[in-house]
């Protein structure tokens, strides 16, 4: 299933669930997990190999012109034409007690 990118389609990720977004509009700090890969098998067999597969838990270290992501205690480093095709929505902040 191909999820076509709409303004309405980007994720403040304020909440968790109630979004997918592209990870390359997700906020620094944002901690996510990967819902789809779109893009050529190919590349979507590297992300994979590098970490970067479907329901994994992935923190948003910088955001710019690149990417910064952190999954499985390592840091990586992706364009933001890369980040568009990962889709991922936000992870709930657990409740101070």
């Amino acid at each position: 299933m191909r999820q076509a990118k709409t303004a309405s389609s980007t994720c403040p990720a304020s909440a968790a669930g109630e979004c997918a977004c592209p990870l390359s509009q997700v906020r620094a700090g944002t901690e996510v997990r990967i819902k789809q890969l779109l893009a050529a098998p190919e590349l979507c067999q590297r992300l994979r190999e590098m970490g970067l597969s479907e329901e994994r838990q992935v923190r948003l270290v910088l955001q710019n012109r690149s990417v910064v992501c952190e999954v499985c205690n390592v840091r990586l480093g992706l364009s933001a034409r890369l980040a568009d095709s990962i889709w991922v929505e936000p992870l709930a902040k657990p409740h101070a007690a």
